[in-house]
């Protein structure tokens, strides 16, 4: 008895430590997606205070993930030699200067530069977060960590519209994006209080180079991947699944207010619905990934069905009252696919390629992100208020089709 006792102690320690681990670094990893909504959420303030276009209010979107997606490959090599702790808080620090910037903006050219410094934050998240999971918890707890490092993030971005757009009611615009800076700031805080847990160093064995030297190694790795078409596939994948999603993060609040008559409160909690909705959605991705191995099949199904729901919220035939619900059903569906997106992406991962896949595949995100919303925004400017959402449709389409792609090269390789 007692010697089960002294047994379990340790298991229990290790069980804390890596739920604390995966904890602190899912409200991290929520920040970044928090960030990036608080612009698309000021939209409608900032067309009004500086006389922007839709195009213009895209431009700022754009610049955000272009310098994302740069800066996504080169800091995890940053992480690699000055660890993953350090690079977390300058991330962060990055957003809460870009809050003040965007607070205190005068100009056009001023929403630029904290659009740029809220980029480049962005872009080290991944590689950070994966580091120290990788690291920091043990096996049997990983698929956990990466499963709430999903949901974590639908919930940063469900947080934004809500929280911006009442601290613009309550009080006005400026004062919605200082405070987005100071909550980040708190959690800034939290990180550095918890650092001992943040702590991604490797074991020696696995620290040690292998003989003949890294450089090399690495080379020929990203040679092979560089020649591998369903690796290519899977960006193409991803591209297409961030433009679907970008359609609904950045456009939601006009085009409901448009089609739907609905006020900016009642579309941003729509927005939030459909991500909570998708948070929900990984839950039940998860349960269904573990026991169905066609996972394209998945994703197929889930994209399809929400492209076709934002298609039909588009045509304006729906009741006011349904767009709501309507909406959160498309980030459910959408959410659903995550795991099995995951899994499918895993299958094509060449061996000891995961952190260069990694790169590429969020880079391909980042590409989807950036180009969306100026091609969205220049719709709705020539008066095609539906044109998002059935982008949106036909980007989800196209994921589908590239999901399906990839399973088939998958299957002839193994």
């Amino acid at each position: 008895m007692q010697q089960a006792l002294v047994g379990s102690a340790p298991r229990f320690i290790r069980r804390r430590v890596d739920w604390s681990v995966i904890g602190l670094v899912g409200i991290a990893h929520a920040c970044s997606h928090f960030f990036q909504l608080v612009i698309p959420s000021l939209f409608v303030p900032l067309a009004a205070e500086f006389g922007l276009s839709f195009a213009q209010l895209g431009v700022l979107v754009a610049v955000f993930y272009a310098i994302s997606g740069v800066g996504q490959a080169s800091s995890g090599f940053v992480v690699d030699r000055a660890g993953a702790r350090p690079v977390l808080w300058f991330g962060l620090s990055c957003f809460v200067l870009a809050g003040f910037l965007l607070g205190s903006a005068g100009s056009y050219a001023w929403l630029f530069v904290a659009a740029v410094v809220a980029g480049i934050g962005n872009a080290v998240f991944h590689p950070v977060d994966f580091s120290i999971l990788n690291r920091r918890v043990s096996a049997p707890r990983l698929g956990h960590a990466f499963s709430a490092h999903g949901i974590t993030g639908n919930l940063g971005w469900a947080t934004t519209p809500i929280f911006i757009t009442t601290l613009t009611q309550l009080f006005n615009w400026r004062v919605a994006a200082i405070g987005a800076g100071l909550l980040v700031a708190v959690v800034l805080t939290m990180t550095i209080v918890g650092r001992r847990l943040l702590a991604a160093g490797l074991p020696r064995a696995a620290a040690r180079p292998a003989q003949g030297g890294a450089p090399a190694a690495t080379r020929l790795s990203l040679g092979a991947l560089l020649r591998n078409p369903v690796v290519w596939g899977a960006f193409l994948f991803f591209m297409f699944s961030s433009i679907a999603i970008s359609a609904v993060q950045n456009y939601t609040l006009p085009i409901l207010g448009a089609i739907y008559g609905l006020s900016t409160v009642t579309a941003s909690t729509a927005l939030s619905g459909y991500m909570v909705a998708g948070a929900v959605g990984m839950v039940l991705g998860g349960f269904l990934v573990s026991s169905n191995p066609h996972s394209e099949r998945i994703v197929g199904a889930s994209f399809v069905a929400a492209g076709l729901l934002l298609a039909l919220l588009a045509m304006g035939w729906l009741p006011a009252a349904g767009a709501v619900p309507c909406v959160a059903l498309a980030g459910l569906c959408a959410g659903v696919a995550g795991p099995s997106r995951d899994m499918l992406v895993r299958r094509v991962t060449p061996r000891g390629a995961t952190g260069s896949v990694y790169g590429l595949v969020y880079s391909g995100m980042d590409t989807g992100a950036a180009l969306a919303p100026l091609a969205f925004g220049v719709m709705l400017d020539a008066g095609l208020r539906q044109g998002p959402y059935l982008g949106a449709f036909v980007a989800f389409g196209m994921s589908a089709f590239f999901a399906a792609l990839i399973a088939a090269q998958a299957r002839r390789l193994h």
